[in-house]
């Protein structure tokens, strides 16, 4: 293959965009690789759609090599598979939805497990029909509120999506562990730096699911990691290891105090030492129980429901965390307080609480026995040594704090948590039988018995793995492409006019015939400076200079990612890049 700059579709802008938040946004745009079309939306120009097919490809292999067979499914659905699983409402305004013109509604898919479901069922009737497993790669969308960071969140992106049908747990597990694997392969061969992290299963359910997170700085997602063991999770999914409960009854009686003027955690404190209430000078945040109120809406519901979460008062309330442990519900900070009197602002305690009907879960450090300063449900009021399980019994507990570093590890004894940010690039789930118990797909069993099969889904960002690769593989004079996903493997740069031009077109010529993917530079109204600027924005491999040199028949060649330059003869440079070439990408083939 071979791109001529001249008149290939390419324009390079010596400025970000305006709209730019992260490297990747801003060098995809600058470089010529993408276009904004639309709020969330992109046109792929030529460099880009050969990235972006690049990276196709590699997933698609690793996805043929495990046994994985290759559908299409259409992007507009109709309704009502989606009303039968329960997500056309669990999504929420986070879908497209239309209606044709008969009034039938539809929606743009954001995912297809009703599809593969649907699908199986219609073809499959037999245990010797098992296992399947379905992949495609295909355009998706949905309604993001505001679309950001160019590719990392928009309304329409490229994604790879796989649905394993088994008979059994088992068989679910090892079609499970074999995408796992395969996911690994996939990225490694991206060239991506990523963790494998546990995570919330959130819309698509089941009961267990990984992310695979592409670390950077830009990244929306948090993960930890710990400091001794192997454990990884998304802070939505970090579980906290609760302390020994206790016999309530060991504990002093509560005490009623009037502590004006602290609707704060800080400002109670202070008082409460400055006092010495319950006999003690040793308060901390940590002591206090504070109680924060949501509004809960479920789907189709009309109104929202009171929730009341208690924590430490040293942590503060993670929403991201409460709503994903309440999925599909939406929640929100509660704002009404006039509307309900009973709930006394910044004095709230969780004795009342079950009088009122009000349900309340508590952190998982709020076990039976522990005693907490917390409100007493009067304005300027607070009370000391109110236990749980003797002055309030909660209705469950839920992860809802703030994960921070530091914190101890919920799996070995002496780890502790680090905390970073990445992209998430994939994500694979055990979903069970929630789909095949909606459509109820049952095929006959090896004993002659109805047998329900349980499904897996493995999901791959490919648009979205352009970006990340993009953020981990650039510096401050642009893109640094991996040889893998590369749109071409040499950049020849005619430094001049004349001989120059003929010869670098010439090598160009040879090198696409030698099975090389080759951009030649052989625009004669721009300086060589500017050439050699597009050609570190740009981000090929390997760039051939075709200048003062070549006179005396020599060349320079300059590695993009070492930025270490060599001058070497004309003849046999074919060859040498041939084989250099070939190598360095075979990871990608």
């Amino acid at each position: 293959m071979l791109l001529r700059t001249s008149t290939a579709l390419l324009r390079t802008l010596r400025e970000d965009p305006a709209d730019a938040e992260v490297p990747s946004h801003r060098l995809l745009v600058r470089a010529g690789y993408i276009r904004r079309a639309a709020p969330g939306g992109y046109t792929w120009l030529p460099l880009g759609k050969l990235v972006l097919d690049r990276v196709t490809e590699i997933v698609r292999r690793e996805m043929t090599a495990i046994g994985d067979q290759e559908v299409h499914f259409p992007a507009l659905l109709p309704a009502e598979p989606y009303r039968t699983s329960g997500r056309w409402t669990e999504y929420g305004d986070d879908i497209f939805t239309l209606a044709d013109r008969k009034g039938a509604e539809h929606l743009l898919a954001p995912t297809h497990e009703e599809m593969a479901a649907l699908l199986v069922k219609d073809l499959f009737s037999s245990y010797r029909d098992f296992p399947v497993t379905l992949f495609q790669i295909q355009t998706k969308f949905r309604d993001e509120a505001r679309p950001r960071a160019g590719l990392l969140r928009g309304r329409e992106f490229l994604m790879k999506d796989a649905y394993s049908f088994d008979l059994d747990e088992s068989g679910l597990q090892a079609s499970y562990d074999r995408h796992r694997a395969a996911y690994r392969r996939i990225f490694d061969r991206l060239g991506l730096d990523y963790t494998t992290v546990r995570a919330m299963s959130g819309a698509m359910g089941g009961s267990a699911s990984e992310e695979f997170l592409a670390a950077t700085p830009v990244g929306e997602d948090t993960f930890v990691a710990c400091t001794t063991c192997d454990y990884a999770a998304n802070t939505e999914a970090v579980t906290t290891r609760p302390p020994a409960a206790t016999d309530p009854d060991a504990q002093p009686a509560a005490e009623v105090h009037d502590t004006p003027e602290t609707p704060t955690i800080a400002s109670l404190v202070e008082l409460a030492n400055t006092r010495r209430l319950a006999g003690r000078d040793d308060w901390t945040a940590a002591d206090t129980l504070k109680n924060v109120v949501l509004t809960v809406r479920r789907p189709g519901a009309e109104t929202a429901e009171l929730l009341v979460v208690g924590l430490p008062g040293d942590r503060e309330v993670d929403l991201k965390r409460i709503g994903a442990a309440l999925h599909p519900a939406t929640v929100a900070i509660f704002e009404d307080w006039d509307a309900h009197p009973e709930l006394v602002r910044g004095y709230l305690g969780p004795q009342i609480l079950g009088k009122l009907g009000v349900r309340y879960l508590v952190d998982p450090r709020v076990v039976a026995g522990t005693a907490w300063l917390t409100g007493a449900n009067e304005p300027g009021r607070h009370a000391a040594n109110v236990v749980c399980g003797r002055d309030f019994t909660p209705d469950g507990t839920i992860e809802a704090a703030e994960v921070r570093p530091g914190d101890p590890c919920p799996v070995c004894a002496d780890g502790e948590l680090t905390m970073r940010r990445g992209i998430e690039i994939g994500h694979i789930f055990q979903l069970g039988r929630r789909f095949t118990d909606a459509f109820t797909l049952d095929v006959l069993g090896a004993q002659g018995k109805p047998v329900r099969p349980t499904m897996g889904c493995y999901g791959i960002g490919v648009s979205r793995a352009v970006a990340a690769i993009a953020e981990q593989h650039h510096d401050e004079r642009g893109l640094v492409w991996p040889a893998a996903v590369a749109p071409c493997d040499v950049h020849v740069v005619a430094a001049g006019k004349g001989p120059q031009l003929d010869a670098a077109l010439d090598l160009g010529g040879r090198l696409a015939d030698a099975g090389l993917r080759v951009l030649v530079d052989d625009r004669v109204n721009v300086s060589a400076g500017v050439k050699f600027t597009d050609a570190e924005l740009i981000g090929i491999p390997r760039a051939v200079v075709v200048g003062r040199r070549l006179a005396d028949g020599y060349v320079e060649l300059r590695d993009r990612a070492t930025g270490e330059r060599e001058e070497l003869p004309l003849d046999g440079l074919v060859e040498r890049l041939v084989t250099e070439v070939t190598a360095a990408r075979r990871v990608g083939v």
